[in-house]
């Protein structure tokens, strides 16, 4: 998976284009240099001649959707991708941000606040990006670069929520971490969509997949009525 070069560059797909064009100004006005694409097949040639910080996806598209283009995206590089949508049903919104994406805009949207969730995105895939080749939770070994969590020569499959969930405990090692301040890692929106429970069926799924006794608080420690800790190497759990 390569990296994307360019620190400002951002690519819009947008078939409507006074949204695009509105975008774009209000965007180089921020220090973005922004791209447009108008469909699908303008935006992968687009892609491929190029790499960019961020990408801002509708989800309709003329000759395909905003689901697709992030399918090819997180495949071949390590860049944020933010939906603009009018689509804010619940399940679209989890589904996006099942399949990788890193927030899920709806219209109308105000620009300053796009601005801060973009801004955002880009300081943690920068604190992601200047990870240790590999981090160790016990028997398990965490490659960030590659994104893959092996235990042995066995790898753990994550979904992407569970993966970024790893990612914001790894960066925070040792430290306790509220249930919003995972939440604002994970997904960098205001919870609107998600809540409490959501959260702790994905920690669930985590502790399961992690540690060899299936979820026995070995490697992420409850710290009650505060939230959650990654264990420091070496640090024995309960």
């Amino acid at each position: 998976m390569k990296r994307q070069e360019n620190s400002m560059r951002i690519l819009i797909v947008e078939d409507d284009r006074t949204i695009a064009e509105g975008l774009r100004y209000s965007l180089e006005g921020d220090g973005f240099e922004a791209v447009l694409c108008p469909d699908k097949r303008s935006a992968l040639e687009q892609m491929d001649r190029e790499g960019f910080a961020l990408y801002l996806l509708d989800l309709s598209l003329p000759d395909g959707s905003g689901y697709e283009l992030c399918d090819y995206i997180k495949a071949r590089w390590e860049a944020p991708v933010l939906f603009l949508t009018a689509c804010d049903d619940e399940v679209s919104v989890v589904r996006g941000l099942d399949m990788g994406a890193d927030d899920y805009i709806t219209k109308p949207f105000r620009i300053r606040e796009l601005v801060s969730r973009m801004k955002r995105a880009l300081r943690q895939y920068g604190k992601a990006q200047a990870a240790e080749e590999s981090s160790r939770i016990g028997d398990v070994t965490v490659y960030p670069k590659q994104a893959r969590v092996m235990r042995g020569q066995e790898e753990i499959f994550l979904t992407a929520l569970e993966y970024r969930l790893l990612l914001v405990l790894l960066a925070n090692r040792g430290q306790v971490l509220t249930r919003n301040q995972l939440l604002e890692g994970i997904w960098d929106v205001d919870g609107s969509f998600i809540n409490d429970n959501t959260l702790s069926v994905y920690m669930k799924r985590l502790r399961e997949k992690l540690e060899p006794d299936g979820g026995n608080h070995r490697y992420i420690e409850t710290v009650r009525g505060l939230g959650y800790r990654l264990r420091e190497e070496g640090e024995n759990g309960k």
